[in-house]
């Protein structure tokens, strides 16, 4: 399919989505709750841009681009005064919802905005309900947080606020796009969630590793030995090479 994005000519393959297609050819949409492992749902609003089509040339409407896919004669703007408005409406709301955010303020900065118009959330922190954390525990499988409440007072927790399905992988932590979860991490524990787990160490070189509740769900997942898991990755490198040196030897 060929679609025109900012007057340049791309091709696209059926079912990609319009935020996919430009960002590998280059073009820079924001986004905040886009994440390319799991299914995109169009919660932040920011990747917004303004859609044509050839039946109607002449009208024009916006679009969320991450969950729009491409079609063979769109023709799309990406920073049009229609999609530049939007996206300062989103901004604003957001950093009403997490002014403690540096990334949402600067976002915020980049489109000209110093201060929302809007009543800041009370006791705000850096979450922007973007959703990426329980979407991404819910693919790694344990689907150990949620989103519970409604409006100003929703927050991301684990259900009944204990954290008992929580292996301690970080996925949750790692994806979210503004450090919104808080972790702490020595070479013998682990603490995310109100939970600490204590961290295995490679057999071979003592280094620290995975918790164990994370290797033993792995483990289960994948039908992997745990016995894999005893020794790290570089220690597994090592082995490896010696023992490929001694069969071409």
């Amino acid at each position: 399919m060929r679609m025109i994005i900012d007057g340049r000519v791309v091709t696209a393959e059926k079912g990609r989505t319009i935020l996919e297609v430009a960002r590998e050819n280059g073009f820079d949409i924001p986004s905040l709750c886009y994440h390319a492992g799991v299914e995109s749902w169009g919660g932040c609003r920011l990747c917004l841009v303004e859609i044509s089509k050839t039946s109607r040339p002449d009208r024009s409407e916006l679009v969320v681009s991450c969950i729009y896919e491409a079609e063979d004669g769109l023709s799309i703007k990406t920073a049009s005064p229609k999609v530049i408005e939007a996206r300062r409406d989103v901004l604003e709301m957001l950093m009403a919802r997490a002014p403690e955010s540096a990334v949402v303020r600067e976002l915020g900065y980049k489109y000209g905005i110093i201060e929302t118009a809007y009543v800041k959330r009370e006791n705000a922190d850096k979450c922007i309900m973007c959703g990426i954390c329980t979407r991404v525990c819910e693919v790694m499988g344990p689907a150990a947080i949620t989103l519970a409440g409604r409006g100003g007072e929703r927050v991301v927790t684990p259900p009944y606020g204990e954290a008992e399905d929580c292996i301690g992988c970080l996925a949750c932590a790692q994806s979210c796009p503004t450090g919104a979860i808080e972790f702490s991490e020595t070479p013998d524990e682990r603490s995310i969630w109100g939970r600490t787990f204590k961290r295995m160490r490679c057999k071979l070189c003592n280094a620290p590793m995975l918790p164990k509740e994370q290797v033993n769900f792995v483990a289960n997942k994948s039908g992997l030995s745990p016995l894999y898991f005893e020794v790290c990755d570089s220690c597994r490198k090592k082995q490896s090479a010696k023992t490929f040196a001694r069969l071409v030897s």
